[in-house]
Parts: C-alpha cells; structure tokens; sequence
C-alpha cells in the first residue's frame, strides 16, 4: 500500500517539477491582437477566421461519448460470461437498461432531430 502511495507522490512531484521548469525556462511571448489575426498574403481578409459553430456538432458529439463508453463496459461481459456471477447479469441489465432510457430521451428532446 505504501509503495502505491509512494509511487503516487514521486509522480505527482515529477509533474509539479517539470511544470515549474518549463515556466521558469519557457519562451516569454507577449499575445497581441495583431498576431493572432489570419494574414491573406497582405490583403484585407474575405471573411472573418473565426465562423459560428453549430451546436448540433458538439451536441451529437457528446452523445456519441456517453453511449460509446457505456458500450465499451459493456464488450468485456460478453468474454467472460460463462463464469460471471448473478450480480454481473443484474448490473448489465440496469447499463443496457440506462443506455435505452438514454437514447429515448434524448429522442423525445428532440436532440437527435437534425431538421429544427
């Protein structure tokens, strides 16, 4: 137990450590507006860099994340199934359960309706 506890802190102070390094060390740059504009060759630029993002993107994006990792615990119930106890099937039943409560909710919210 002690040695995972060890191993914990000595990573941890090794973080902090290289962290405070590269701030000491690092490159001291000074952020100006005209920097970070986009540059067309010395014209006036076309239209703006930064454009409007759906939200509809990131929304179904989320999505995708919840459900793909509820799925990825699900995958290794099917390798070991022969020798998993009452509890297992119970608990893979309420994520399977959770994961198709999800979906209709989210289909009644109408998040999955891309025609608004």
């Amino acid at each position: 137990m002690f040695m995972v506890l060890y191993l914990f802190i000595l990573s941890m102070a090794i973080s902090v450590i290289i962290m405070a390094i590269t701030l000491v060390l690092g490159k001291k740059t000074f952020k100006l507006t005209e920097k970070l504009s986009p540059f067309e060759c010395g014209f006036d630029p076309f239209k703006k860099a930064r454009i409007p993002f759906s939200l509809r993107f990131f929304l179904v994006t989320i999505l995708f994340l919840i459900f793909d990792v509820e799925i990825a615990v699900l995958l290794p119930l099917g390798l070991f199934s022969f020798n998993l106890a009452l509890f297992s099937y119970f608990s893979a039943t309420l994520i399977t359960l959770i994961l198709i409560l999800g979906l209709f909710h989210e289909w009644n919210q109408g998040a999955l309706n891309w025609l608004r």
